[in-house]
């Protein structure tokens, strides 16, 4: 709850999930990554009496862009979870197209390009829902959601200076339709 306040104040707010799906039909979330500008948090959303609700109430908050790199599955989650989807939403992934990258633009190509950084996806395909978490799989956690926000800066800015920030808009409006 605490943590979902303090984001509440900011202008955006990066976000990814990782989560299991081999045996069950629906998305099994088991965490959600969430930054702000000055701040990183790793949830355990599989942490016993865990109440995600002010999660819910960040992502109905109109005030606060909610940033997704391939948000699709991750709406789907949240759609189940929450009855809604982010709202605004920015994915960076179509964002990436719009300004030229490509379709489907990978996330770890995106990063190395518009920040430099580089993404270890050692991780990616982890069991995320056997517990405890390695501090590895945080580290990896908390990487996704770290350089979204250099990319999600970057991108803007390239859309807005291009005058392709409203092709984007449009996008959103059909990514945030239930």
């Amino acid at each position: 709850d605490a943590l979902c306040t303090r984001l509440r104040t900011e202008a955006f707010v990066t976000v990814d999930t990782e989560f299991m799906r081999e045996r069950t039909y629906w998305p099994e979330l088991c965490v959600v990554q969430l930054a702000g500008t000055g701040e990183v948090a790793v949830v355990d959303a599989l942490a016993p009496g865990i109440d995600l609700a002010p999660l819910g109430a960040l992502f109905a908050d109109a005030a606060v862009e909610k940033v997704f790199h391939a948000a699709r599955q991750d709406i789907e989650i949240f759609v189940l979870l929450f009855g809604d989807v982010p709202r605004p939403l920015f994915d960076t992934q179509v964002a990436a197209m719009v300004a030229g990258f490509g379709d489907q633009v990978g996330y770890d190509a995106l990063v190395a390009s518009l920040t430099g950084g580089h993404i270890d996806k050692a991780h990616r395909f982890s069991d995320w829902a056997a517990r405890p978490l390695s501090p590895e799989q945080v580290t990896y956690a908390a990487a996704d959601v770290t350089y979204l926000r250099g990319v999600y800066e970057k991108l803007r800015a390239r859309l807005e200076k291009d005058g392709r920030l409203e092709w984007v808009a449009e996008e959103m409006a059909v990514l945030a339709d239930p």
